[in-house]
Protein backbone atom coordinates (compact mmCIF):
# COMPACT_ATOMS: atom_id res chain seq x y z
CA UNK A 1 0.00 0.00 0.00
CA UNK A 2 1.32 3.81 -0.69
CA UNK A 3 2.54 5.25 2.38
CA UNK A 4 0.30 8.22 3.86
CA UNK A 5 -3.15 8.79 4.60
CA UNK A 6 -5.66 6.01 3.05
CA UNK A 7 -7.39 7.18 0.35
CA UNK A 8 -11.14 8.16 0.81
CA UNK A 9 -12.17 4.93 -1.57
CA UNK A 10 -9.63 2.45 0.54
CA UNK A 11 -10.82 4.48 3.73
CA UNK A 12 -14.55 3.78 3.29
CA UNK A 13 -14.03 0.13 1.43
CA UNK A 14 -11.43 -1.27 4.30
CA UNK A 15 -12.04 0.87 7.63
CA UNK A 16 -15.66 2.53 7.48
CA UNK A 17 -17.67 -0.16 6.07
CA UNK A 18 -16.24 -2.72 8.84
CA UNK A 19 -17.93 -0.57 11.47
CA UNK A 20 -21.48 -1.79 12.02
CA UNK A 21 -22.37 -1.24 15.46
CA UNK A 22 -24.36 1.80 16.32
CA UNK A 23 -25.48 3.36 19.85
CA UNK A 24 -28.00 6.16 19.70
CA UNK A 25 -25.65 8.49 22.55
CA UNK A 26 -23.38 9.06 19.55
CA UNK A 27 -24.52 11.59 17.40
CA UNK A 28 -21.83 11.86 15.02
CA UNK A 29 -20.09 8.50 13.64
CA UNK A 30 -17.02 8.20 11.53
CA UNK A 31 -16.85 9.18 8.10
CA UNK A 32 -15.24 10.77 5.10
CA UNK A 33 -14.72 14.60 5.85
CA UNK A 34 -15.62 13.94 9.46
CA UNK A 35 -12.49 14.22 11.98
CA UNK A 36 -14.66 14.30 15.11
CA UNK A 37 -17.13 12.57 17.07
CA UNK A 38 -19.87 14.25 18.67
CA UNK A 39 -21.22 12.17 22.20
CA UNK A 40 -24.83 12.98 23.61
CA UNK A 41 -24.06 13.50 27.29
CA UNK A 42 -27.15 15.57 28.45
CA UNK A 43 -26.88 19.20 28.30
CA UNK A 44 -23.56 18.98 26.74
CA UNK A 45 -22.26 17.12 23.83
CA UNK A 46 -18.57 15.65 24.20
CA UNK A 47 -16.24 16.04 21.46
CA UNK A 48 -13.44 13.74 20.62
CA UNK A 49 -10.71 13.41 18.03
CA UNK A 50 -7.50 11.32 17.54
CA UNK A 51 -4.75 12.06 15.29
CA UNK A 52 -1.00 10.33 15.08
CA UNK A 53 2.14 12.16 14.02
CA UNK A 54 4.46 9.88 12.20
CA UNK A 55 6.13 12.47 9.41
CA UNK A 56 7.63 14.99 11.68
CA UNK A 57 10.23 14.23 14.17
CA UNK A 58 11.91 17.38 15.75
CA UNK A 59 8.46 19.54 16.65
CA UNK A 60 6.10 16.25 17.25
CA UNK A 61 5.49 17.23 20.90
CA UNK A 62 4.10 20.17 19.55
CA UNK A 63 2.36 19.27 16.83
CA UNK A 64 0.93 16.30 18.94
CA UNK A 65 -1.15 18.80 20.59
CA UNK A 66 -2.22 21.01 18.19
CA UNK A 67 -3.04 19.02 15.57
CA UNK A 68 -5.38 16.92 18.00
CA UNK A 69 -6.56 20.19 19.56
CA UNK A 70 -7.43 21.80 16.11
CA UNK A 71 -9.74 19.10 15.35
CA UNK A 72 -12.14 20.11 18.51
CA UNK A 73 -11.48 23.76 17.45
CA UNK A 74 -13.30 22.91 14.15
CA UNK A 75 -16.13 22.09 16.12
CA UNK A 76 -16.20 25.78 17.22
CA UNK A 77 -15.36 25.13 20.97
CA UNK A 78 -12.32 25.09 23.53
CA UNK A 79 -10.43 21.67 23.82
CA UNK A 80 -10.30 20.90 27.10
CA UNK A 81 -7.98 17.91 27.71
CA UNK A 82 -5.75 15.23 25.64
CA UNK A 83 -4.55 12.07 26.03
CA UNK A 84 -0.80 11.12 24.39
CA UNK A 85 0.40 7.52 23.24
CA UNK A 86 4.15 7.85 22.64
CA UNK A 87 6.06 5.05 21.05
CA UNK A 88 9.50 5.35 21.29
CA UNK A 89 12.65 3.33 19.10
CA UNK A 90 15.10 1.89 21.36
CA UNK A 91 17.44 4.08 20.13
CA UNK A 92 16.31 7.60 21.38
CA UNK A 93 17.66 8.97 24.35
CA UNK A 94 16.86 9.99 27.74
CA UNK A 95 17.54 13.77 26.57
CA UNK A 96 15.34 13.51 23.59
CA UNK A 97 12.68 12.09 25.23
CA UNK A 98 12.45 14.89 27.83
CA UNK A 99 12.56 17.24 25.30
CA UNK A 100 9.29 15.51 23.47
CA UNK A 101 7.51 16.06 26.80
CA UNK A 102 8.52 19.57 27.22
CA UNK A 103 7.45 20.38 23.81
CA UNK A 104 4.25 18.90 24.60
CA UNK A 105 3.94 20.31 27.66
CA UNK A 106 4.24 23.50 27.29
CA UNK A 107 2.35 23.71 23.67
CA UNK A 108 -0.49 22.18 26.09
CA UNK A 109 -0.48 25.25 28.47
CA UNK A 110 -0.16 27.80 25.58
CA UNK A 111 -3.63 26.21 24.30
CA UNK A 112 -5.28 25.88 28.08
CA UNK A 113 -5.63 22.34 27.63
CA UNK A 114 -4.68 19.99 30.30
CA UNK A 115 -2.52 16.61 29.37
CA UNK A 116 -4.76 13.88 31.09
CA UNK A 117 -3.45 10.65 30.39
CA UNK A 118 -2.18 8.08 28.10
CA UNK A 119 0.88 5.71 27.22
CA UNK A 120 4.31 5.94 27.14
CA UNK A 121 6.52 2.64 25.35
CA UNK A 122 10.03 2.11 24.06
CA UNK A 123 9.50 -0.43 21.01
CA UNK A 124 11.79 -1.75 18.16
CA UNK A 125 8.47 -1.51 16.23
CA UNK A 126 9.20 2.17 15.17
CA UNK A 127 12.09 3.62 13.70
CA UNK A 128 11.22 7.01 14.83
CA UNK A 129 8.82 8.60 17.17
CA UNK A 130 5.40 8.45 16.95
CA UNK A 131 2.77 10.22 18.93
CA UNK A 132 -1.05 9.51 18.76
CA UNK A 133 -2.93 12.22 20.45
CA UNK A 134 -7.24 12.01 21.46
CA UNK A 135 -8.05 15.74 22.42
CA UNK A 136 -11.95 16.30 23.95
CA UNK A 137 -13.77 19.00 24.21
CA UNK A 138 -17.56 20.18 25.70
CA UNK A 139 -20.00 22.35 24.30
CA UNK A 140 -23.34 23.39 24.99
CA UNK A 141 -26.06 21.48 22.95
CA UNK A 142 -27.66 24.66 21.90
CA UNK A 143 -23.80 26.08 20.48
CA UNK A 144 -23.45 23.22 17.69
CA UNK A 145 -22.06 24.56 14.83
CA UNK A 146 -23.76 23.83 11.10
CA UNK A 147 -22.16 20.75 9.60
CA UNK A 148 -22.85 21.09 6.53
CA UNK A 149 -22.38 23.72 3.47
CA UNK A 150 -25.08 25.27 1.18
CA UNK A 151 -25.24 27.32 -2.44
CA UNK A 152 -24.05 31.18 -1.21
CA UNK A 153 -22.24 30.42 1.67
CA UNK A 154 -18.74 31.97 1.57
CA UNK A 155 -15.41 30.13 1.77
CA UNK A 156 -13.10 32.15 4.47
CA UNK A 157 -9.52 30.24 4.97
CA UNK A 158 -7.07 31.65 8.00
CA UNK A 159 -3.44 32.17 7.52
CA UNK A 160 -1.31 30.54 4.60
CA UNK A 161 -1.47 27.15 3.01
CA UNK A 162 1.45 24.88 3.60
CA UNK A 163 2.93 25.80 6.77
CA UNK A 164 2.87 22.56 8.55
CA UNK A 165 4.55 20.74 5.40
CA UNK A 166 6.72 23.52 4.60
CA UNK A 167 8.05 23.96 8.49
CA UNK A 168 8.44 19.74 8.79
CA UNK A 169 10.70 19.51 5.68
CA UNK A 170 12.66 22.74 7.17
CA UNK A 171 13.51 21.09 10.41
CA UNK A 172 13.93 17.25 8.71
CA UNK A 173 15.58 17.92 5.81
CA UNK A 174 17.66 21.27 7.05
CA UNK A 175 20.70 20.22 5.03
CA UNK A 176 18.86 19.88 1.58
CA UNK A 177 17.01 23.13 1.95
CA UNK A 178 20.57 24.70 2.51
CA UNK A 179 21.16 23.92 -1.31
CA UNK A 180 18.49 26.55 -2.12
CA UNK A 181 17.28 28.55 0.60
CA UNK A 182 19.11 31.06 2.78
CA UNK A 183 19.57 30.52 6.91
CA UNK A 184 17.12 33.16 7.41
CA UNK A 185 14.39 31.30 5.19
CA UNK A 186 14.91 28.05 6.61
CA UNK A 187 14.46 29.81 10.07
CA UNK A 188 11.49 31.19 8.53
CA UNK A 189 9.70 28.19 7.79
CA UNK A 190 10.68 26.65 10.80
CA UNK A 191 8.89 29.43 12.90
CA UNK A 192 5.97 27.66 11.00
CA UNK A 193 5.81 25.17 13.54
CA UNK A 194 4.82 27.49 15.80
CA UNK A 195 1.73 28.37 14.08
CA UNK A 196 -0.04 25.36 13.56
CA UNK A 197 -3.11 26.00 15.89
CA UNK A 198 -5.85 26.79 14.98
CA UNK A 199 -7.67 26.70 17.92
CA UNK A 200 -8.27 30.71 18.48
CA UNK A 201 -9.80 31.39 15.15
CA UNK A 202 -11.87 28.07 15.55
CA UNK A 203 -13.25 29.18 19.09
CA UNK A 204 -14.05 32.58 17.25
CA UNK A 205 -15.38 31.80 14.23
CA UNK A 206 -17.84 29.46 16.28
CA UNK A 207 -18.89 31.82 18.73
CA UNK A 208 -19.92 34.12 15.53
CA UNK A 209 -22.07 31.27 14.25
CA UNK A 210 -20.09 30.03 11.32
CA UNK A 211 -19.66 26.52 9.78
CA UNK A 212 -19.19 23.46 8.73
CA UNK A 213 -15.14 24.20 9.66
CA UNK A 214 -12.26 22.06 8.84
CA UNK A 215 -8.57 22.10 10.01
CA UNK A 216 -6.25 21.88 6.39
CA UNK A 217 -4.31 18.80 7.27
CA UNK A 218 -3.36 15.89 4.76
CA UNK A 219 -4.34 16.65 1.51
CA UNK A 220 -4.16 20.44 1.46
CA UNK A 221 -6.67 23.15 0.41
CA UNK A 222 -7.71 21.29 -2.54
CA UNK A 223 -8.39 17.89 0.28
CA UNK A 224 -10.68 20.02 2.62
CA UNK A 225 -12.08 21.92 -0.06
CA UNK A 226 -13.39 18.46 -1.99
CA UNK A 227 -14.37 17.07 1.39
CA UNK A 228 -16.75 20.15 2.58
CA UNK A 229 -17.99 19.61 -1.28
CA UNK A 230 -18.35 15.87 -1.14
CA UNK A 231 -20.33 16.28 2.79
CA UNK A 232 -22.44 18.67 1.57
CA UNK A 233 -23.42 17.69 -2.29
CA UNK A 234 -22.31 20.93 -3.27
CA UNK A 235 -19.73 22.65 -5.47
CA UNK A 236 -17.23 25.54 -5.01
CA UNK A 237 -16.02 28.28 -6.61
CA UNK A 238 -12.52 29.24 -5.80
CA UNK A 239 -10.31 31.56 -6.89
CA UNK A 240 -6.72 29.98 -6.35
CA UNK A 241 -4.82 33.23 -6.96
CA UNK A 242 -6.51 34.34 -3.78
CA UNK A 243 -4.91 31.53 -1.76
CA UNK A 244 -2.00 32.93 0.40
CA UNK A 245 0.99 31.09 -0.67
CA UNK A 246 4.31 32.36 0.93
CA UNK A 247 7.36 32.70 -0.33
CA UNK A 248 9.38 30.27 0.97
CA UNK A 249 7.11 27.60 1.36
CA UNK A 250 6.51 28.28 -3.10
CA UNK A 251 10.52 27.60 -3.04
CA UNK A 252 10.43 24.64 -1.16
CA UNK A 253 7.57 22.96 -3.32
CA UNK A 254 9.23 24.35 -6.28
CA UNK A 255 12.48 22.50 -5.39
CA UNK A 256 10.58 18.98 -4.29
CA UNK A 257 7.98 19.64 -7.17
CA UNK A 258 4.87 19.89 -4.66
CA UNK A 259 1.77 21.08 -4.95
CA UNK A 260 1.37 24.15 -2.20
CA UNK A 261 -2.66 23.58 -2.43
CA UNK A 262 -1.85 19.65 -1.56
CA UNK A 263 0.83 19.96 1.34
CA UNK A 264 -0.48 19.21 4.77
CA UNK A 265 -1.08 22.52 6.24
CA UNK A 266 -2.17 22.35 10.00
CA UNK A 267 -2.17 26.27 10.90
CA UNK A 268 -4.95 26.72 8.24
CA UNK A 269 -8.66 26.68 9.38
CA UNK A 270 -11.10 26.03 5.80
CA UNK A 271 -14.28 28.30 7.32
CA UNK A 272 -17.73 28.28 5.36
CA UNK A 273 -19.94 30.93 6.58
CA UNK A 274 -23.56 31.82 6.09
CA UNK A 275 -23.96 35.56 4.05
CA UNK A 276 -26.16 36.82 7.14
CA UNK A 277 -22.61 36.46 9.49
CA UNK A 278 -20.17 37.29 7.41
CA UNK A 279 -20.01 40.97 8.90
CA UNK A 280 -19.98 39.54 12.47
CA UNK A 281 -17.50 37.00 11.21
CA UNK A 282 -14.74 39.26 9.94
CA UNK A 283 -15.53 41.98 12.25
CA UNK A 284 -14.64 39.20 14.88
CA UNK A 285 -11.39 38.04 12.95
CA UNK A 286 -10.48 41.85 12.87
CA UNK A 287 -10.23 42.22 16.78
CA UNK A 288 -8.90 39.18 17.54
CA UNK A 289 -6.04 39.83 15.17
CA UNK A 290 -6.41 36.43 13.04
CA UNK A 291 -5.48 36.67 9.48
CA UNK A 292 -8.13 35.37 7.24
CA UNK A 293 -8.76 35.23 3.19
CA UNK A 294 -12.38 35.10 1.67
CA UNK A 295 -11.42 32.90 -1.02
CA UNK A 296 -14.56 32.03 -2.97
CA UNK A 297 -18.38 30.95 -2.40
CA UNK A 298 -20.31 27.54 -1.83
CA UNK A 299 -22.09 26.77 -5.43
CA UNK A 300 -24.46 24.24 -6.92
CA UNK A 301 -23.10 20.67 -7.06
CA UNK A 302 -21.24 20.02 -11.05
CA UNK A 303 -20.72 23.86 -11.01
CA UNK A 304 -17.71 26.10 -9.61
CA UNK A 305 -13.97 24.38 -9.87
CA UNK A 306 -13.12 21.07 -10.18
CA UNK A 307 -11.32 19.38 -7.54
CA UNK A 308 -9.64 15.63 -7.14
CA UNK A 309 -10.16 13.28 -4.33
CA UNK A 310 -7.26 13.96 -2.21
CA UNK A 311 -4.45 10.90 -2.14
CA UNK A 312 -1.20 10.62 -0.17
CA UNK A 313 -0.34 13.91 0.91
CA UNK A 314 2.72 15.99 -1.01
CA UNK A 315 4.82 15.54 1.82
CA UNK A 316 5.29 12.35 1.65
CA UNK A 317 7.39 13.09 -1.78
CA UNK A 318 9.84 15.06 -0.01
CA UNK A 319 10.34 13.03 2.87
CA UNK A 320 10.27 9.28 1.24
CA UNK A 321 10.56 9.40 -2.10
Amino acid sequence: MKIGKLDNDTLERLVLNKIKYKRDEVKVSPAVGEDCAVIDFGEYNCIMSTDPITAAVNDIGRLAINISCNDIASNGCQPLGIMLTVMLPPEITEQEMERIMKDASDEAANRGVQIIGGHTEVTPVVKAPVISATAVGRQLVSEGVYRTAKPGDWIVMTKAVGLEGSGIIASDRADECRKFLSEEEIAEAQSYLEETSVVREGVIAGGAGAGPMHDVTEGGIAGALWEIMRKGDVGADVDFEKVPVRNVTAKICDHYGLDPYRLISSGCMLIIARPGIMDGLEKAFSEGGIDYTVIGRIVEKDKGVHIDPPGSDELMKALYE
